[in-house]
């Protein structure tokens, strides 16, 4: 080859040489890859003969070790891998192995964020430095959907999650060695813990209300209503159990169990539900039981429009099509949201709001309540610490009886006057229980301007009172 000088061939199909096109003087050697017409050249780092010809015959040895292995020879830049990734994820969603919007996600983080960050980089290059530098990198190069334009953290661990992803996959295909992704299981700056934004009782009661009275009543069809009573429902249903939007997508019929008895005589309704790799049973009021049932009477007259039976492995939440739906009706949440009459897309703090919001208006009310965290964390699946961490920002304010109780000169507030402030589950709009604590607690309540239900819970029928 012409940019070759002082070539030696050390046996067919490896030879040394230097390099015309540079300045240095150090050594290179190229090998003939075995069965297949390409070559692979190595940069030795030496000037020395002597050593240059023994690191070519190392190198040799590396080679045939890693075709032995099936370790690939050539090394692949992170876009490369990072759009195998990709299309073998599309692959997946195909197969029904996962969601076409997480692969559409993902694709979006590699294309948007991913690429653009360590794109020409070779993959056996992208250590842990590249890992942890990833937060401070997006933060300096995007904005966020808050009104600081701040990214958020959860938005970041997203797409570091599919970092860790493509790493993981690049060391399955052999591109780089197992070990190369051990710095990738750690967390990588410490980022603030992400709070739920919630909705404050208020807000709530601006929100149920306006669904109620007005936001379905102006559906402009048959289709356009159907859709909102179904999410009306499921809203009541969501900040009345705290389920996570994934278990709601992967609750059938056939979950819902049949109304028990506690220790106290009352009755409450079991539901199984399903995450992503666990099952677990909560127990919700029994007015959960009355949005259910006007959710399957809507599913139950649109499948018989289309001709089909309903089943009890039919999802509880479905689309006007009969099939499960994928968005659990994230567009209606906007629209809902956003509204001049509600105007609550937005959180006090700039946050933008989502189905999540539901789940934490119910633990947010919880706590308010004063129920124990161990039995919340129990409730909703998840640890006495994740509550902590979420939560931590309601303050002891809120439950003055739980901390005071005991105290010389202290009396609840049952005590003085039998009445106590509702500000619990999604029923906190400022509504007062007419029995003492002890009697009442753990009970959902209904918002301002509903009656209450016997069974419990927020009352989603039609009411003569109005708020006071």
């Amino acid at each position: 080859m012409v940019f070759m000088l002082d070539k030696q061939e050390l046996k067919p199909g490896l030879v040394i040489f230097r390099r015309k096109d540079v300045q240095h003087h150090e050594w290179y050697c190229r090998m003939k890859v075995p069965d297949v017409d390409r070559y692979k050249t190595i940069a030795l780092e030496t000037t020395d003969e002597k050593a240059a010809r023994a690191a070519a015959f190392d190198h040799e040895r590396e080679m045939y070790i890693k075709i032995k292995h099936e370790v690939p020879l050539f090394d692949k830049s992170f876009s490369v891998v990072a759009k195998e990734y990709a299309d073998f994820q599309k692959q997946r969603s195909v197969a029904k192995e996962i969601t076409t919007k997480r692969w559409e996600v993902e694709d979006g983080y590699i294309k948007k964020q991913l690429v653009p960050y360590i794109g020409n980089i070779q993959i056996t290059l992208i250590g842990e430095d590249r890992w942890k530098g990833y937060p401070l990198w997006r933060r300096s190069n995007g904005e966020g959907r808050s009104l600081d334009k701040r990214v958020s953290d959860w938005t970041i661990r997203a797409e570091m999650a599919t970092f860790r992803s493509i790493m993981l996959f690049a060391a399955t295909k052999k591109y780089i060695p197992d070990g190369n992704t051990k710095g990738f299981n750690s967390r990588p700056l410490k980022l603030s813990k992400p709070r739920g934004e919630a909705f404050t009782p208020e807000e709530y009661r601006k929100l149920h209300t306006y669904a109620r009275s007005q936001w379905i009543a102006k559906a402009e069809n048959i289709q356009a209503r159907w859709y909102r009573e179904t999410f009306y429902n499921f809203m009541l249903i969501m900040t009345n159990t705290g389920l996570r939007p994934i278990e709601a997508k992967n609750l059938l019929r056939r979950d819902i169990g049949e109304p028990r008895t506690g220790k106290d005589g009352r009755q409450y309704l079991p539901i199984r539900v399903r995450g992503k790799n666990k099952s677990r049973e909560l127990v919700a009021p029994m007015s959960v039981m009355t949005y259910l049932g006007k959710v399957t009477k809507l599913a139950d007259q649109r499948l018989t429009e289309l001709g089909r039976t309903p089943s009890p492995n039919d999802p509880v939440f479905m689309t006007y099509e009969g099939e499960r739906t994928q968005s659990l009706y994230s567009s209606l949440l906007q629209d809902l949201l956003s509204e001049n009459e509600t105007n609550l897309l937005l959180s006090a703090a700039g946050k933008r709001r989502n189905k999540y919001s539901f789940r934490h208006t119910y633990a947010t009310f919880r706590l308010m309540r004063g129920t124990d965290v161990y039995w919340l964390a129990k409730q909703m699946g998840t640890s006495v610490k994740m509550i902590e961490d979420y939560y931590g920002h309601i303050t002891p304010v809120s439950n003055p009886d739980r901390i005071l109780q005991g105290l010389p000169g202290w009396e609840t507030s049952a005590d003085v006057s039998g009445e106590l402030t509702d500000s619990v589950n999604a029923g906190g709009a400022g509504k007062r229980a007419a029995q003492p604590r002890a009697k009442r607690h753990g009970a959902d309540f209904p918002p301002a301007g509903k009656r209450r239900d016997r069974r419990g819970g927020i009352d989603g029928g039609k009411s003569k009172r109005t708020a006071r």
